[in-house]
This record gives C-alpha cells, structure tokens and sequence, in this order.
C-alpha cells in the first residue's frame, strides 16, 4: 500500500494532536490583553417625567447605582502563533493526519453544514482542534468556528413577537425589527466596516436620549479613551485593512421581555452577538488574513411613550457591554480597529503577548464576568 494512501490509526491522531499542541501548531493568535476599559455598560433608571440623559455614551444611558463595578470592556490584542517547523514538515508529508479526522465545520465531513440557531447561551467555547493551516484569501474562516456561522444579517434572528406590557404584537415585531436594523447598520454595513460613518444605525437612536447620540458624535469626530466608537460600532481604519470579500460571520441570540422595577413600563430587548471580520492589509499584493472577532451584549428598553419622553419606532439603549478579539490595545483610540497581522508580529520581537488568555469564540460567558483588560487571545 502506497505512504499516502495508508490510513492513519487513532493512536497516531492522539500522538500528532498531543505534539502539535506542545509545539504550539495552529494555536493562532496569542494576545495580549488590556483590561479596566469601561464599555459603557449600566442600567437605566428612567425618570417618569423625561427619559435620564446619560454622563456619557460610552457608559450607556441613564446608569444605575448599584451596576456601575461591571460597567467595563475589553479589547484583545492577537499575536499570530508560529507553527514549529517539525509539526509544519509532519503535516505537509501527511496531510491526512489532520483532513481525515477534523470534526464537522473544521475542515471534516460535513464541514459546510451550517449550524443550528443559537436558542440559549451556549455552555462551553467550542471545540479546540490542532489546525496547522490559517486563512486564505479564497477561504477566510478556514480553521475558524464561525466557518460554520451564519453569513451576516441571516444569523441575527428576532424572536417571535407577542404583546408586551405597553406594546401590541405588532409593535413589537416593528421594535425586534429595529433592534436587528441597528446592529445590521452598526456591525454589518459595509461601507462602516470600512470606515464609514454609521449614518443609518444613529438614525435609530431616539433623540430624546441626546446625550448619547452627541457623545457618540464627538467620538466619531474625534476619538477618545472616553467616547470610543467600537464600542458600538465596527469600524476598520481604511488606510490600514480591508474586509476580504462581503462575508460577515455572526452568531448570537436576542430576547425579549417585559421591564420590571426600574424598567417598569418598558419593553426590554437584550442582544448577544458575535461578528467575526476576515481582513487584509491595504496595500498591492497583500494576503496575509488575520480575523478580528467582535462580541457586543446591547440591551435596548422602550419605555411607554404614554408615560415618559420617548419617540415611538426609536431605540433608547440601556447597556453596552463589547470585546474585540485582534485589536491592538497598544494604539490609541481613534474610533477604528487594527487587527496585528503575523508580518506586523515578527517586525516587533519585543511584542510576546501577557496577560489573561481568552478565546473570542467563547459565547458562554457573560462579558462583564470576563477579564477586562487586553490579554492573550488562544486563536482568532
């Protein structure tokens, strides 16, 4: 039997998975972390008088007293792994050893099958495999969970609509609506990913909560560590990286319910989803891709137009809370991401990555429950 036609028994697949995992193949970005970035995460108290005006966008409208310690984000900084040379050799002279036992969406059988609807917060990150080969213009999500993600606007799925408190079964499917429109023009718009103004999703935000809107306008205009714009929005600074093709990977879930204590008299939409951006330098020639991962938990609260100062079809949001997976934490805010690309990696020696590892495909967590400063991502 010929060498490349021999099958590969279980053993020798646990022998080269333990090996690959102590020389560090296809462990991807090893981060760096910064954590104590407030995300603007905070509860609302409205006033039955007049919608509370916000100390800042970034901190999310009207805070509430007793939430204020979790109101942080966090942004990771990916450092691309390098493959051991030994590791790299063993699976160019038999591939097998990796494509005959990858699990469905890794690169096995299967691997297109899209996945189910996330109905509840999953229990743990998904699987981990050795993969010794990384994205490629032609195949961004390759060696990624989200291959098996839906395709952008598809996989943020609004829930079934009923009458709640103050709105009707219509009303409320009109507010669902909203709140994807929003995260579609924030998140997925092409033109905001590549550094456009995220016209469309500001325009959904009720003016009566002016001191968001004009926060979120003075950090478009100019960035700070206090009014940061990736907080709600996903934008790549344009002179740097470029989306690779018109795919967004997403996954998430969103719910609904009826306000209780300080949200009484308001319908409550919570929102949980990740987005995952294949991008690539802007420059001739470039095809090193590298993947930003982007989780944001947003919840909106529609207060009774009858009982407080609300436009009626308008978001008024309540919490923020965001992660950026392959951000480098090291730059100053300009209101962009700049993901770190393996050239960038192996130009700066001095830049090994420290500090907490987490995995930015893992949705089984709350975000405020997680470390908040930049830390070390185990893949991206």
């Amino acid at each position: 039997m010929n060498e490349k036609d021999r099958s590969v028994s279980d053993e020798e697949w646990a022998a080269f998975v333990e090996a690959a995992k102590k020389d560090g193949v296809g462990t991807g970005p090893v981060p760096k972390a910064r954590k104590g970035r407030p995300s603007g995460r905070g509860d609302a108290r409205p006033d039955r008088a007049e919608q509370p005006q916000p100390e800042g966008w970034r901190t999310g409208p009207a805070w509430g007293e007793t939430d204020r310690r979790s109101g942080r984000g966090r942004r990771v900084k990916g450092v691309v792994g390098i493959a051991v040379a030994a590791g790299v050799l063993l699976v160019a002279l038999r591939p097998q050893l990796v494509t005959d036992h990858l699990p469905e969406g890794l690169g096995g059988p299967g691997e297109t099958t899209p996945l189910a609807a996330e109905s509840a917060r999953p229990t743990a990150a998904p699987s981990e495999e050795a993969f010794p080969d990384g994205p490629t213009l032609r195949e961004p999500f390759r060696g990624s969970p989200a291959l098996r993600w839906a395709d952008g606007a598809a996989g943020i799925e609004t829930p079934r609509a009923r009458a709640v408190d103050w709105m009707s079964k219509d009303e409320v499917a009109a507010a669902l609506k909203t709140a994807k429109d929003f995260l579609v023009a924030a998140n997925l718009d092409p033109a905001v990913i590549n550094g456009g103004r995220p016209t469309q999703a500001l325009a959904l935000l009720d003016p009566h909560q002016p001191d968001v809107r004009s926060g979120m306008e003075k950090g478009l205009a100019r960035a700070t560590d206090k009014n940061d714009p990736t907080l709600l929005f996903s934008r790549f600074a344009p002179a740097e990286a470029k989306l690779v093709g018109s795919v967004v990977k997403t996954r998430g879930r969103m719910t609904l319910e009826a306000g209780t204590g300080a949200y009484a008299d308001h319908v409550v939409i919570h929102t949980d989803y990740t987005f995952v951006y294949p991008v690539v330098k802007v420059r001739p020639g470039a095809d090193e891709v590298a993947r930003t991962v982007v989780r944001r938990q947003i919840t909106f609260a529609l207060p009774d137009p009858g009982r407080y100062r609300a436009t009626k079809g308008k978001l008024s949001l309540s919490r923020m809370n965001s992660s950026a997976g392959n951000d480098d934490c090291d730059r100053p805010k300009d209101g962009f991401f700049h993901p770190l690309f393996a050239e960038d990696l192996a130009a700066s020696p001095g830049a090994e990555a420290s500090g907490p590892a987490s995995d930015p495909y893992d949705r089984s967590k709350d975000l405020a429950d997680l470390p908040q400063e930049c830390g070390r991502l185990t893949r991206s």
